[in-house]
């Protein structure tokens, strides 16, 4: 293999930095904590910057571990999700809320409310734009449970959805008095 391509750390935390961050926030709802996953990811980096081949290579490896870390980090705190993602949404509402609606994010918070295998694969999946192979891969997981998981992770977030809409409309119609 021509080793050409050398892994510039610095270079790779710049372009990768807001993609782990995401990811890690979005995982655990926590943005404390996803901080922290983050820099944990990039010291690994750092670390292991002589295994690192190419500019994909490092976006799939940080993906991966960045996923692998917030998984540890849920395990870890078991923490009651919800709370966090109040907060979440009053932090991130501030600067998002240009370019999504209402709905967006309460779509996220329920995200939240998904068991964490679900979760991951639906994050990776609309959040990074990955295929199911390339899920499988990130999360070195059987395809056949990533297709599923895809599956009951859409299917439990659009009952929820619903559940939470027809509650929307509920209080609304009451406020509205009619």
């Amino acid at each position: 293999m021509g080793h050409d391509w050398q892994p510039d750390f610095e270079q790779l935390v710049d372009e990768h930095q807001s993609m782990v961050f995401s990811l890690a926030w979005r995982m655990t709802g926590d943005r404390g904590l996803a901080e922290e996953i983050a820099q944990d990811v990039f010291m690994e980096l750092d670390r292991n910057l002589g295994k690192i081949e190419s500019p994909l290579h490092a976006c799939n490896w940080l993906r991966r571990v960045a996923m692998s870390r917030s998984t540890d980090a849920l395990r870890r705190r078991k923490v009651r999700r919800m709370d966090l993602w109040v907060e979440m949404d009053e932090n991130y509402g501030a600067r998002m809320e240009e370019r999504t609606s209402p709905l967006v994010a309460r779509l996220e918070q329920l995200l939240a409310t998904l068991p964490e295998p679900q979760r991951a694969v639906l994050v990776l999946r609309y959040q990074e734009d990955l295929t199911p192979v390339e899920i499988a891969a990130t999360l070195e997981a059987p395809l056949a449970t990533v297709k599923s998981h895809l599956q009951r992770g859409l299917k439990l977030l659009r009952a929820k959805a619903e559940d939470s809409l027809r509650e929307y409309v509920r209080v609304k119609e009451h406020m509205g008095g009619h």
